[in-house]
């Protein structure tokens, strides 16, 4: 082995000393090199500083480090641009040098972008140089089995992603068809023509296309609307001739219609680079791809990883030159795991009834149905007009559908039973200010019953001042209102504060004041009145539970306030529903805003007992509805459909 300073490779050197009496002997003089001795570790060094060197993304470092510097540098940039944003560790083996030559045996593993570790086996050599151990400059230091001329081609291979189903085990997202509706920006010559056209088509406005087509690069697709193929249909022959229009059409995992349970549900899309800051784990590491097709909202999204599994990925060894023939010799492979389904207790029967019920109005309008007994959740439907998310975490005052629960407070508490004689006046004043019944009705003096079937005002508002403190809202808890519901989507469970006093306390007690609730949780108080314990939510088959199980009112309670919201619907302001099967329920309307008269919402909550689908719990919301007879006319179309 030579030294760095170019002596000959021999452990040291001899001289000749002639001793006092004349005697020569031979002394053994060390080499003055740094190659002394065992040049293990030296050569051990070299090679971990070029690996540490490569890792760290110092390219130009590592090549210097090599016998070839420009040669490494490019095979090194090469492998960057083939592995992207990979980055290195590297774990050292084995040693072995001999005669100004070396080999060390080293473990690379490449984590991946959005894909599983790549872990191989691979060998440095090195030679001696003139101040250092230097890296052999070849191919096969990215890899043992790359050559000149080579490179490598990294694909990630994604799983199918796995179903949501509904509660019989069906899926319910398919490969759809659809059509991109768009601007091919090299063709325009008319833009505000073009813009108009699509707008009316669309109902995209005709701004925002221009704004979207002036933005974009010359020759580059601007999407205007995706739809599914028959809604295409629909607009194709006010679009289809628009000289600058094109119509690009591909597949897309979708539910059964654009509606079909969307808050809960959720949607499926591209990943965007936007979405993608979203989807970095723990570790700072990005699990997806541009491209890859994530869950963008709802239960797709909350159960992302599940149902996406986890990516596969290849890489080959190709040609340099794509011009030649490679066979792309397979180097390293993990195979994609699949996803695993989900299964939701949705019933396509009873969420189709729903979507049909609630498209019959124009206004925003949701509605939520409900096992009894369970908490499962059937449908969850939100029309055109309306924010899909409202169903759920919607806030609103519910009305006089409250007085379910103030109903339950005034049973529980003693302080009248269903037949109680009680006083339902037009008006009456509380701390100077005058609440009514609508249109000032005046019943006089009638049963507890009679005055909950006509949605009398004044007679609760009179009863439940006589109430203890926090008693209405210690009835709204027993049915699960105000619980912090652990969902993997999110739904209101509503708010009955316990410290109203005055006008405050008479507002809630109508379901007006400081009062909330959302349609789901609305729902879910009928499923607990009809099954006899309330329940907790379910979004999830076999999930775990959402929150403890509702303390419940007494039974005797339950049983007293059952009929009371049969005579809702066979004498009150539910007859509309008479005819649709044993159904129980109560109406609301709840005044917002600040126009003169007061806006307001139309509420149903009930429950069908022994229908089609068996026992059904829901709640209906109109916003805007001014009435509850609206909610009414919705329920109706949703049992009618349901086969009642």
């Amino acid at each position: 082995m030579r030294s760095r300073h170019g002596s000959s490779s021999r452990r040291g050197a001899t001289r000749r000393v002639t001793t006092a009496g004349g005697a020569a002997v031979l002394v053994l003089a060390p080499l003055l090199s740094g190659c002394s001795g065992d040049s293990t570790d030296d050569v051990r060094d070299a090679a971990q500083a070029f690996l540490d060197d490569w890792a760290a993304g110092r390219v130009d470092a590592a090549a210097d480090r090599t016998t070839d510097p420009a040669a490494a540098a490019a095979l090194l940039e090469q492998t960057a641009a083939d592995l992207p944003d990979a980055t290195l560790s590297a774990e050292l083996g084995e040693v072995q040098a001999e005669d100004g030559a070396a080999t060390v045996t080293w473990q690379a593993t490449w984590d991946l972008t959005a894909a599983p570790d790549w872990t191989y086996d691979a060998t440095l050599e090195l030679q001696e140089g003139e101040d250092s151990w230097e890296i052999v400059a070849e191919p096969a230091v990215v890899h043992p089995e790359l050559a000149d001329g080579q490179h490598l081609e990294l694909a990630r291979s994604l799983p199918e992603r796995a179903p949501i189903t509904d509660g019989t085990g069906a899926p319910l997202f398919a490969e759809t068809e659809v059509v991109d509706v768009g601007v091919d920006t090299a063709q325009v010559t008319d833009l505000p023509a073009l813009a108009a056209g699509l707008a009316a088509a669309t109902g995209i406005s005709a701004e925002e296309i221009t704004a979207d087509v002036q933005a974009a690069p010359a020759g580059q697709f601007v999407p205007v609307i995706t739809l599914r193929r028959p809604d295409f249909e629909a607009i194709r022959a006010q679009v289809y001739d628009l000289p600058e229009a094109v119509f690009p059409t591909s597949t897309r995992l979708l539910a059964p219609t654009s509606r079909f349970g969307l808050a809960l549900l959720g949607r499926v899309g591209d990943a965007t680079a936007e979405v993608l800051e979203d989807t970095v784990d723990a570790d700072g590491e990005q699990r997806y791809a541009a491209g890859d097709r994530l869950g963008l909202s709802g239960l797709q999204l909350a159960y992302q990883e599940q149902l996406a599994g986890t990516p596969g990925f290849t890489v080959r060894v190709v040609s340099t030159d794509e011009a030649l023939e490679d066979t792309g010799r397979v180097v390293g492979t993990v195979d994609p795991v699949p996803g695993t389904p989900v299964q939701t207790p949705l019933l396509p029967a009873v969420q189709n009834a729903a979507d049909a019920a609630v498209a019959t109005q124009p206004l925003a309008t949701h509605l939520v149905a409900v096992r009894p007994g369970t908490g499962e959740l059937l449908a969850v439907s939100s029309n055109e007009a309306a924010n899909p998310v409202n169903a759920l975490t919607g806030q609103f005052p519910p009305g006089s559908s409250m007085k379910t629960m103030t109903a339950t407070a005034l049973l529980s508490a003693g302080t009248v039973t269903p037949e109680t004689q009680v006083p339902c006046p037009a008006t009456t004043v509380v701390e100077g200010r005058e609440f009514e019944n609508e249109d000032q009705f005046d019943l006089g003096t009638v049963p507890m019953t009679e005055a909950f079937a006509q949605s009398c005002n004044t007679t609760f508002i009179q009863q439940a001042l006589t109430l203890p403190d926090g008693a209405l809202a210690a009835a709204a808890t027993s049915y699960g209102v105000g619980t912090d519901w652990q969902l993997p989507v999110d739904v209101f469970s509503g708010e009955v504060p316990a410290t109203s006093t005055g006008t405050t306390e008479a507002a809630d007690a109508i379901g007006q004041g400081q009062v909330l609730m959302s349609p789901a949780q609305l729902a879910l108080v009928a499923a607990g009145i009809a099954g006899g314990t309330p329940a907790v939510p379910v979004e999830v088959v076999g999930a775990e539970p959402a929150g403890a199980v509702p303390a419940g009112p007494d039974p005797a309670v339950l049983d007293a306030l059952r009929p009371m919201m049969r005579q809702v619907v066979l004498s009150g302001t539910a007859t509309g529903l008479a005819d649709r099967g044993e159904v129980y329920g109560k109406t609301g309307t709840a005044e917002y805003g600040t126009n003169t008269p007061l806006d307001a919402h139309g509420w149903f909550m009930g429950y069908q007992l022994g229908g089609p689908q068996g026992d059904v719990a829901f709640a209906v919301l109109v916003e805007g509805g001014q009435s509850s007879s609206v909610a009414v006319e919705v329920a109706d179309a949703f049992l009618a459909a349901l086969g009642s």
